[in-house]
């Protein structure tokens, strides 16, 4: 009988990058990090939701309109999407100054995902016969 030694470990194969099905695929790349960083989160889709579907909004309207995000929290995903190019943000030379975010076209594109997501939960409620809520 051998023992291994705790040096030698059985070859592990690297570890590939996981895909859709159908999706164009460049050996070694796949987009899905990236995308999770662009919308990941907690707040981002909910943030997107709200812009692409009920349009502009100001930031304290956004911030009232979303249950349990703090201020910084806002601040800093707004800031991120719009470095991410899915947000533009407009300020006015008023006092108190005012400021406004609208979805870009980039986010606008996103329209169809959020429709296939609300499908997919539909269908889940109607397999479930369950609220989907924990």
């Amino acid at each position: 009988m051998s023992v291994q030694s705790k040096s030698e470990s059985p070859e592990v194969p690297a570890a590939q990058p996981v895909c859709l099905k159908n999706a164009p695929i460049v050996p070694g790349t796949c987009p899905m990090p990236d995308i999770a960083q662009l919308i990941g989160g907690k707040w981002k889709l909910i943030i997107l939701q709200i812009l692409l579907f009920q349009g502009m909004k100001r930031f304290n309207q956004l911030r009232r309109q979303i249950d349990g995000i703090t201020q910084t929290m806002l601040t800093n995903q707004l800031r991120a999407l719009e470095r991410d190019g899915l947000v533009s943000r407009k300020v006015y030379a008023e006092v108190p100054p005012r400021v406004e975010y609208t979805a870009t076209q980039r986010a606008q594109d996103l329209e169809e995902m959020f429709h296939a997501m609300h499908n997919w939960w539909l269908k889940g409620q109607a397999q479930d016969g369950s609220s989907g809520k924990p």
